[in-house]
């Protein structure tokens, strides 16, 4: 136990509930995880795990786990707690940005922060509660301005109607233009006002305003027109209906008659050269609208629209009726375009919400991983901007595409989750590894070269299987690897230099051997075996090993390949004598290879002959008949007798005599025994090499016929 500790080996074993002095590591394991269930403190875990480790490891790993565990809860504490501080601050905010809530999400889930715990848990919800909020008021703004056009044209429909219906539905529109004024003003007190963009307040006060004035222009026309029907010296109302209604009732023609060119005043003369500049701006802005409606541009439509209406203000009683019948046709044109890129972009968008529901209702074998979930989410996420980008945004799509995107977005975070957890265990493993590395390498620092080498090499290879890591955190780890490999590869690369130097020696010496006139293969030799206890000795990277194994052969094998060419040079520029002292030495060779003693023999004594300067006997003398040779001489005896000396000439004679008288005086000889075949006895026959000399008794004898 060492002196930092708190406890003793005893009181840790009690504490335990007897892990270090059970018997076996089964037993230490299951009462370490009953300890555990009590749920001990964290420094006395610390110290069971020191002590347990070096005891075993097995039963030490469910420490291990625990106290991991630990390390990785403190560390989601620590980013649990900044992105808390950051959600509370976006909530703090009186004007709140649903791109930057949106961001904070991602954005945590991104870091490792725990969101389905709390407070983050809770902090996310009101988020997306404050976010909801802003949208539905989005939404309502949107909505009241439409319910402020349709009451607008409740007012022109009833300007058209008799003035008695109008009267009747008075009271209802004041009612209805009233519950609008306080919905907007109920608005405009909402908390999350202040976070919707600036265009909704001025669309809002827009409508108000407009509403107001048509609400404000009916109700006084229609107090006009009954305060005409009770005077008939009243004036008229300005709306043509109920005017026309009541010069009925007073028995006048109605407008437009032939008694009312009369009384109107004549129509004053227009310039020529006002119509004709007031015609020109006309046509300019009518080119735009036509240009862009026919290009199919619909924002850019709807501004060149804009732009003719504001011409039409200023010179439209000046324009003649042609071109008014242009551009009208051109407004009409533009407004068709306008409502068909809406209603296309809606299609585009109905497809987006439709993809984003199909992701989690895929088939059973067909789901998409985390990766490929978050991918999908990012290109449909992506395509609704650009749709959003051409034509008005249609917030009731909108929220249901978010709601699927977030559904889906569930499955990227638990694979997020496990690439984090995977991520931790992998830096935990490089981080072991590299300690593992320091202290093998101080306590191998002696070990022979190659075992070294051989060492490094798998630790080079663990480190590359360690598994994957974030480049920011593979960058932390590399150069406290690099380090460490370098203090352990610090050894073996000042041997591999001295080594390099002194192979650098020998090949200096093998330059200098092989350009000596004289190659001697004994200093080749020990050159070389000097070489390969180098070699072996101390390794090297294999590539930088060839090449200077290569250098050090050039030297050598060029000075066996001059000896070489030198060798044949003199035997092309042989002598008559020597290439007949070769020739013979062929024929021995033959003669052995087909061991025939006779051959052997004749083949020696041409060898001899050639040696001496002589030329080979004659091939009559080679090729003489048995019958020539005296009785009791042998083809073997007559083929080991040397050139020049012929047969006993009395035995040829009698031989001749007899064969020539043809007398029967003496008796003919019996027949002898058939001659043994000579058997060649085999003694050193390397070309050029000298036969063993037969014994002085046996030189006309036949191979195992007996002295005597």
């Amino acid at each position: 136990m060492t002196h930092a500790s708190k406890h003793d080996l005893s009181t840790l074993d009690q504490l335990t509930g007897g892990a270090f002095t059970a018997p076996t590591s089964g037993e230490r394991a299951q009462r370490i995880r009953d300890w555990l269930a009590t749920d001990p403190a964290p420094e006395l875990m610390q110290e069971a795990f020191k002590e347990l480790s070096g005891r075993d490891k097995g039963a030490a790993r469910a420490l291990r786990e625990r106290l991991d565990e630990i390390k990785r809860a403190k560390g989601q504490e620590a980013i649990a707690a900044e992105w808390s501080a950051k959600a509370e601050a976006l909530l703090a905010q009186p004007r709140l940005n649903i791109a930057d809530a949106m961001a904070w999400q991602r954005d945590a889930a991104k870091a490792g922060a725990p969101l389905s715990r709390e407070p983050l848990a809770g902090l996310r919800t009101r988020l997306a509660e404050r976010v909801k909020g802003v949208e539905d008021l989005q939404h309502r703004a949107q909505v009241h301005r439409e319910a402020a056009l349709l009451l607008a044209q409740r007012f022109e429909v009833l300007s058209t109607k008799p003035w008695h219906d109008a009267q009747a539905a008075e009271e209802a529109l004041r009612a209805d233009v009233a519950a609008w004024t306080a919905q907007a003003d109920e608005m405009a007190q909402d908390a999350n006002w202040g976070s919707l963009d600036a265009r909704y307040a001025s669309q809002l006060d827009s409508s108000r305003s407009q509403l107001q004035v048509v609400s404000d222009a009916f109700h006084a026309a229609l107090a006009q027109t009954v305060a005409a029907a009770a005077d008939a010296e009243a004036p008229l109302p300005p709306v043509p209906v109920w005017a026309d209604e009541l010069r009925a009732a007073r028995g006048l023609p109605p407008e437009g008659t032939a008694a009312a060119p009369a009384k109107a005043p004549p129509a004053p003369k227009v310039d020529p050269a006002a119509r004709a500049a007031a015609e020109e701006a006309v046509q300019a802005a009518l080119a735009k609208l036509e240009q862009a409606t026919a290009e199919g541009q619909g924002k850019t439509s709807q501004g060149a629209a804009a732009a003719l209406r504001a011409v039409l203000k200023d010179h439209g009683k000046l324009v003649g009726n042609a071109l008014e019948a242009r551009v009208h046709a051109a407004l009409v044109a533009a407004g068709e375009l306008e409502g068909w890129q809406r209603w296309s972009a809606d299609k585009v968008r109905e497809d987006l919400v439709a993809k984003a529901e199909s992701l989690l209702n895929r088939p059973e074998g067909q789901a998409l991983g985390g990766r490929k979930m978050q991918e999908q989410l990012r290109a449909l996420r992506e395509q609704w901007k650009q749709v959003d980008q051409g034509g008005a945004p249609n917030h009731a799509l909108w929220k249901r595409f978010d709601e699927a995107c977030n559904q889906a977005h569930k499955v990227v975070e638990a694979w997020l989750e496990k690439v984090r957890a995977d991520a931790a265990e992998h830096r935990g493993q490089r981080e072991k590894l590299i300690q593992e590395l320091a202290d093998w390498a101080a306590a191998h620092a002696g070990d022979d070269l190659k075992a070294l080498n051989r060492g490094l090499h798998q630790f080079a290879d663990r480190w590359r299987d360690a598994g994957h890591v974030s480049e920011k955190v593979f960058a932390e780890l590399q150069p406290k690897w690099n380090e460490a490999m370098a203090a352990a590869r610090a050894p073996l690369e000042a041997a591999q230099k001295a080594s390099v130097e002194r192979r650098q020696q020998l090949i200096a010496e093998a330059t200098e051997l092989g350009a000596s006139p004289q190659l001697r293969i004994d200093a080749v030799k020990t050159l070389q075996q000097r070489w390969q206890a180098e070699a072996q000795a101390v390794p090297l990277e294999r590539r930088q090993e060839q090449k200077l194994w290569d250098a050090f052969r050039k030297p050598i094998d060029e000075a066996f390949q001059r000896k070489s060419a030198e060798r044949e040079r003199a035997a092309a520029a042989m002598s008559e004598h020597d290439r007949a002292v070769l020739e013979a030495s062929k024929a021995v060779e033959a003669a052995n290879a087909a061991g025939d003693a006779q051959k052997i023999r004749a083949a020696l004594a041409q060898l001899e002959a050639a040696l001496r300067g002589e030329l080979p006997a004659a091939p009559a003398q080679e090729a003489a008949p048995p019958a020539a040779a005296g009785e009791g001489t042998t083809p073997a005896a007559d083929a080991a007798a040397p050139q020049g000396e012929e047969a006993s000439p009395p035995a040829a004679a009698d031989a001749g005599e007899a064969d020539a008288s043809g007398e029967a005086a003496a008796p003919a000889p019996a027949p002898k025994a058939a001659p043994k075949p000579v058997v060649a006895v085999r003694g050193d026959d390397r070309p050029g090499a000298r036969q063993p000399a037969l014994p002085a008794g046996r030189a006309a004898g036949r191979p195992g016929d007996r002295r005597d």
